[in-house]
């Protein structure tokens, strides 16, 4: 398979895909646990289907010290036990922000307060922001067909 569009040859691309990581590279240094973050990311790619994002964020997680049994269980939160109740409560947030057409009203008012109970103002300001950043790199790849899932290394620059 072959992209619909070279994201990397493309003036317009590259630069929206520049400012994009900008806005990751905040995230990144919030004080959201980078763990967490790679959870939610891994959530939101699995549901939109961008393998290159399921690849890249289940590498960057073993990287970052997550567990094998842990991410393959991570499309299964809801009926695993290994997961904290405030990862829980973010991978219910990645899901319900990801899947915002899916339910009149976006979020529910129970998720969010249950993500306020484990995490601060500026994790759940990076939380939100998170869940918008991953969702534009997943419908990026997926629209234009980015076939190099596989080839990710944990650590990659790819900007």
């Amino acid at each position: 398979m072959e992209a619909r569009l070279d994201l990397f040859g493309n003036q317009v691309a590259t630069k929206v895909l520049k400012y994009i990581t900008s806005a990751h590279n905040v995230v990144a240094k919030s004080s959201l646990p980078a763990g967490t973050a790679e959870l939610m990311r891994l959530r939101a790619s699995q549901i939109n289907g961008c393998a290159f994002c399921v690849d890249m964020h289940t590498k960057e997680a073993l990287h970052a010290g997550e567990t094998p049994v842990r991410l393959s269980l991570v499309a299964a939160w809801r009926e695993a036990t290994i997961f904290t109740e405030a990862e829980r409560a973010a991978l219910e947030l990645a899901e319900q922000g990801t899947r915002i057409a899916d339910a009149a009203g976006g979020v529910t008012d129970e998720a969010w307060a249950n993500a306020a109970k484990h995490y601060d103002e500026e994790q759940l300001a990076a939380m939100v922001a998170l869940v918008a950043i991953i969702n534009a790199f997943n419908r990026i790849n997926v629209i234009t067909q980015l076939p190099h899932a596989g080839d990710y290394h944990a650590g990659q620059v790819l900007l």
